[in-house]
């Protein structure tokens, strides 16, 4: 131990217990004499006893801070073909939560990816939905949330980066930063995580390391620390150097979905490393990159890591399993476990990036009671139950099935949360144990009762959780059911894939529940999505009518003050509609129109580009 760091949880709250018998010694030698205190119960604690039920409660302070410690809880995220789904199924498979890994677009007897199981994304090999994998490794429990790469499911990825401790950029050697890996590490860096790199695709011919790294640095302002560098690329990709061990870790290309053979690992000064390689090129290459490195990278600062101020750097390959391992072993060593999670603070203003300035109040995950949050919320993962699974990020204290829990939008209503289960990808199965900060869990909810962003509790204190950020739809299309007589299908599967927050819906003003539901959508992958799970899911075709709309803007001031405007004809060539709690919103044509509209009105109609759900005392009152 280092006498100057601070003392660890599981440290303190054992030396709680120590300081605690320490002092009953103390009074029973002032009470009794040393006589008393010498005797084998001098210290021992009668049963029901205070002392006996403080001793409990510090035990099992120190059980928490423990599983707190060994969990790791991260989510990867890249431009799509990155390689993204291809990493997760290799950790799955060194992780040994599979046998053999799936492929994105599976082959023949390929194996699918346990984490794409919808559909279309074994159609199209892309990741619509974000998935949650657990698995034990090392110790460790580890949570990985895979995400879409494409940008028309951006939400649903940051929605996930909101439940993460860590972050993984995977970027593709070849192609280097691509627009939406910029944009998601914005996020990663908003909500303050700590970044590992993952440069992918090794075994193709790629970029300069050294360019990768000058790109990374000079587009985030970031430094970079490589722990893993590269002995070659393409076909000449050879393995890969562990700096911090000064030893070289020599590949031999294993079977496709199969863990690969590691040819050799030997110290960086071994005689015998250039015959291993095989290449004196490569070998004359790797001696000029170590000391190259060694003079010009900052060394690792894990307090700058935590921070996002620094992130390692790792090359590899997911496909030919080039230093997935390595990768997996790093993330158990490095990566953070739970951290604190900030209270809403009731400002709106950071709602739309989800960003944490440091001051706001937080939760600790070491605290008693029970807290968590919901990021997802998925229909159908079993679609012969026509289930709908709400995803809880625990947040502090334990879960376990039948616990009752206060809910935080619904004015503090109590549930009893019966049936939980543990997820991986499609797979579920029931929680017979103890879940804990970190953890994820699946539970069952009826319509209406969970939305994204929800706060579930104990304790007697309402708490709510900083809000998750949202995005402004640029997509609005008419959805229209041809078949009359699969009314009620239609219906049904247009509620689920709302709840779930796949797509927004918008109404006429006054639309009681009959007219044609109006779909907002960041990107029209979502809406084609949409038409393919309810032809799969539901058995029910539809079609769109494209609307000329691309900017949404709610109207938080209320109904009255948007008639007082249009009726002083300061909206032009403005659409109003409403949402599904009857809310005002405004779509406009341009971002010219929208632009003056909140020149011109934006303060006196509190424009906003998203609206949370509101509590159930705020539905009441405007019903």
């Amino acid at each position: 131990l280092d006498p100057c760091s601070p003392p660890t949880p599981v440290l303190s709250l054992a030396l709680s217990l120590v300081t605690l018998s320490v002092s009953m010694w103390l009074s029973t030698i002032a009470t009794h004499g040393w006589a008393a205190a010498a005797a084998p119960s001098a210290t021992a604690a009668a049963p029901g006893s205070a002392t006996a039920r403080h001793i409990r409660r510090v035990a099992m302070d120190v059980a928490l801070a423990d599983e707190v410690e060994r969990r790791r809880n991260l989510a990867i995220i890249s431009h799509p073909d990155a390689g993204k789904t291809t990493l997760t199924e290799k950790l799955l498979l060194y992780g040994g939560a599979i046998s053999q890994a799936g492929a994105v677009k599976a082959k023949g007897e390929q194996r699918r990816a346990t984490s794409d199981f919808m559909e279309l994304e074994q159609q199209r090999g892309i990741s619509i939905s974000s998935t949650v994998l657990s698995y034990e490794y090392d110790g460790k429990q580890v949570n990985v949330l895979d995400t879409p790469g494409h940008q028309d499911f951006s939400e649903d990825t940051y929605r996930t980066l909101a439940a993460a401790d860590n972050a993984v950029m995977l970027v593709d050697a070849a192609k280097g930063l691509e627009p939406q890996t910029r944009k998601l590490f914005e996020v990663a860096r908003l909500r303050r995580l700590p970044l590992f790199t993952f440069v992918n695709k090794l075994d193709r011919p790629s970029l300069s390391p050294y360019e990768l790294i000058d790109q990374i640095e000079a587009e985030f302002g970031i430094s970079c620390c490589p722990l893993l560098w590269p002995v070659g690329s393409g076909d000449r990709f050879r393995g890969v150097l562990e700096r911090g061990a000064r030893r070289v870790h020599l590949f031999a290309r294993g079977e496709r979905g199969k863990k690969a053979e590691e040819a050799a690992v030997v110290s960086l000064d071994d005689d015998r490393l250039e015959a291993l390689i095989g290449d004196g090129e490569l070998h004359a290459q790797l001696i000029d990159d170590v000391e190259m490195l060694d003079g010009l990278t900052d060394p690792l600062d894990l307090d700058r890591l935590k921070r996002g101020e620094q992130t390692p750097v790792l090359f590899g390959s997911a496909m030919t399993n080039f230093g997935v391992q390595l990768l997996l072993d790093t993330l158990m060593s490095l990566g953070s476990p739970p951290t604190p999670r900030a209270l809403d603070a009731g400002d709106e203003a950071g709602f739309t990036s989800g960003e944490l300035t440091g001051d706001e109040e937080t939760v600790e995950p070491t605290s008693e009671d029970f807290s968590g949050f919901v990021f997802k919320l998925q229909a159908n993962t079993d679609p012969k139950h026509r289930d709908r699974i709400a995803y809880v990020r625990v947040c502090s204290g334990r879960f376990e099935k039948g616990l009752k829990v206060k809910h935080s939008r619904l004015r503090g209503q109590q549930l009893t949360l019966a049936q939980a289960q543990t997820l991986l990808g499609a797979e579920r199965s029931t929680l017979d144990g103890t879940s804990y900060p970190g953890d994820v869990v699946g539970i069952p909810f009826s319509p209406g009762q969970m939305a994204i962003g929800d706060t579930l509790y104990t304790g007697s204190r309402r708490i709510s959780f900083a809000k998750i950020p949202s995005f402004s739809p640029e997509i609005f299309a008419r959805c229209i059911n041809p078949t009359p007589s699969k009314y009620k299908s239609f219906n049904k599967g247009i509620e689920q894939l709302l709840n779930e927050g796949a797509v927004q819906q918008l109404l006429e003003r006054g639309d009681t529940g009959g007219g044609v539901p109006i779909l907002a959508a960041v990107g029209p992958l979502q809406l084609e999505v949409v038409s393919s799970r309810l032809s799969s899911e539901y058995s029910v075709e539809v079609q769109y009518e494209m609307m000329p709309q691309t900017q949404a803007r709610w109207a938080m001031a209320g109904w009255e003050e948007v008639d007082a405007v249009l009726s002083e004809r300061k909206l032009l060539n403005v659409k109003t509609l409403e949402d599904v709690y009857g809310r005002p919103v405004l779509l406009f044509t341009s971002g010219w129109t929208l632009d003056n509209a909140v020149a011109e009105v934006g303060e006196r109609l509190q424009l906003r580009p998203y609206a949370l759900a509101p509590d159930v005392q705020e539905r009441r009152r405007k019903k």
